[in-house]
């Protein structure tokens, strides 16, 4: 998919990503396609509550993608399908922010 955008994705210096991306195969797929680095934002400690900056990020863009109905539940037959939802939906987040 990185090797898909790299044209529209050539001004991205930086990813951040949760926790599950931390694999090396991603990491150098990020780098290869789009030259960029990939910061992982971890959990410090399960028990202590503390907000920490760049997974809040990542903690609040999930939390508008909830707030969208279509995206509750996986109805889509392709996969394909699935994403264009939660590219429409990330669409139209950004389009009433604007």
């Amino acid at each position: 998919m990185l090797a898909l955008h790299a044209d529209h994705l050539k001004n991205v210096r930086s990813v951040l990503v949760d926790g599950g991306y931390t694999g090396t195969n991603f990491a150098i797929d990020v780098k290869t396609n789009l030259k960029a680095t990939v910061q992982v934002a971890k959990r410090n400690e399960l028990h202590n509550f503390t907000v920490m900056p760049q997974r809040w990020i990542i903690e609040r863009s999930f939390s508008w993608l909830d707030k969208c109905r279509r995206l509750w539940k996986n109805c889509e037959r392709h996969l394909n399908t699935s994403l264009q939802m939660v590219v429409l939906a990330f669409l139209a987040l950004l389009l009433k922010r604007l």
